[in-house]
């Protein structure tokens, strides 16, 4: 990897070539082009567009291309408000398979833990919370004098969060920066003085705002269900027998919520999982995987969900409350129907609440059939193991396990993620009996663990 200035453009032109392949994707949309091109300036950039457009690509590419393989310290720090963005963005980087490393930081886990890693690993970048990147800037975990870069992604998410003091505190220590760059899906007339990019006007600024191409589009097909009863549990799982199979992004205002609906759902026999920031961060980790993978098909989140989070491919999005304005709702839609693809949105309403006035008032309803169908069970399920790369196990190791020891042909085998102590995989529902049978007593690399069916 060559630093950037240097390079001329057929160099820069196959190393994106490669980055992109290994990514797997066949060329960059145009606000990632328009990214890419306006970091090389020597402006600090801004950079608006809607949920689920790309950001983490558009700011991840010149940013690798800019690294520099004579810098033996970190030379970039990327500040999220959420520990779920912070290993999104880890995860892409690594997916790019550069010579580079990086790592994240964030709270609910021990931070000497993430010193040996930096200690370890050496990383070029960090990604983390305010929060945590001030405990280990304090703590002086890694030389502040070689950031040269500073990214603050879902930057009016993190000043809504209440980190402007930290955020700040942060950018206090990092003497050398060079370039700047903030970005978010909603857009804002003025930004924090600490961010030191200067005001909106300034020419020493460059904005992008693709925020016109919006995620709420003719994509998306929006629809009401009128519930008949002010408390909507029961039109809620009306709705979701209704739609089978397919992924359900359901939104509600509040913690407490999300545990009633899930409680209630689940002693209906249909398969759920709660998704809040209350919840210890293996029980999150754990539920969006399970999501992703397809073995449990609705999710149930407060706005957490609705932003910084890689889910693809959700088929809908429920309102089981209505959204706080005008851009929560805008941010829970951009779930669905993203790129190229169609979604739906649901809008669970007693017949007496009123719609707010962003909601179209010929919003047509949707009929809930009078029979309503038996909860749809997923093709899928998850299978928890008790190691992980901390204990010299990866992916080919575990599908090689499972195909010997379990049976399971290619197709019976999903989505296969191996975290530091502990694995996911994704299994046929329908062989998930006689593979814990198979395998039951089995080591795996030589190694006894529990495997089982994650709850």
């Amino acid at each position: 990897m060559c630093i950037f200035v240097p390079l001329t453009k057929i160099m820069v032109y196959m190393e994106l070539t490669d980055i992109l392949c290994n990514l797997k994707i066949e060329q960059l949309t145009p606000m990632q082009k328009a990214a890419c091109e306006a970091y090389r300036s020597d402006k600090d950039l801004v950079l608006l567009s809607p949920t689920g457009s790309g950001k983490t690509l558009a700011f991840l590419l010149p940013l690798v291309q800019a690294l520099s393989p004579d810098v033996p310290g970190v030379q970039a720090v990327v500040l999220v408000p959420s520990r779920e963005l912070a290993l999104q963005i880890e995860n892409v980087f690594k997916a790019m398979n550069t010579p580079f490393k990086a790592m994240s930081c964030y709270g609910g886990r021990p931070a000497m833990e993430e010193h040996r890693t930096m200690r370890g690993i050496n990383p070029s970048v960090i990604i983390g919370t305010p929060g945590r990147m001030n405990d280990h800037l304090k703590k002086e975990n890694f030389e502040a004098r070689t950031v040269t870069a500073l990214i603050i992604d879902e930057f009016d998410k993190c000043l809504e969060f209440g980190f402007h003091d930290e955020m700040s505190e942060v950018i206090g220590q990092l003497p050398s920066l060079k370039k700047r760059v903030l970005l978010s899906a909603t857009d804002a007339e003025e930004i924090p003085q600490f961010a030191g990019v200067g005001s909106m006007g300034d020419s020493r600024l460059c904005k992008l705002d693709f925020l016109d191409a919006g995620p709420v589009s003719e994509r998306l097909n929006l629809q009401r269900v009128i519930s008949p009863e002010k408390d909507k549990l029961e039109t809620l799982y009306r709705l979701l027998c209704t739609l089978g199979d397919r992924s359900a992004l359901v939104f509600v205002n509040y913690r407490e919520s999300v545990e009633r609906v899930t409680s209630y759902l689940k002693s209906k026999k249909f398969p759920c999982d709660a998704f809040h920031g209350g919840m210890e961060q293996a029980d999150r980790e754990r539920a969006l995987y399970k999501f992703r993978n397809g073995s449990c098909p609705v999710l149930v989140s407060t706005d957490l969900a609705a932003r910084g989070l890689d889910i693809p491919g959700i088929d809908n999005v429920v309102h089981y409350h209505l959204p706080v304005n005008e851009e929560a709702f805008t941010h829970r839609n951009g779930r669905t129907a993203r790129w190229e693809a169609r979604g739906s949105s649901f809008l669970i309403l007693h017949s007496e609440e009123p719609l707010p006035g962003y909601i179209p008032e010929d919003t047509p309803v949707f009929e809930l059939p009078e029979q309503t169908p038996k909860p749809a069970k997923s093709r899928w399920t998850t299978l928890y193991i008790g190691k992980g790369k901390k204990d010299k196990l990866n992916k080919i190791d575990i599908v090689g396990f499972l195909y010997k020891k379990g049976g399971l042909a290619k197709e019976d085998v999903g989505q296969v993620d191996v975290k530091e102590h502990y694995a996911f995989v994704a299994i046929r529902r329908s062989k998930s009996n006689q593979l814990l049978t198979l395998i039951r007593g089995e080591k795996i690399k030589g190694m006894k663990t529990i495997i089982e069916e994650a709850k």
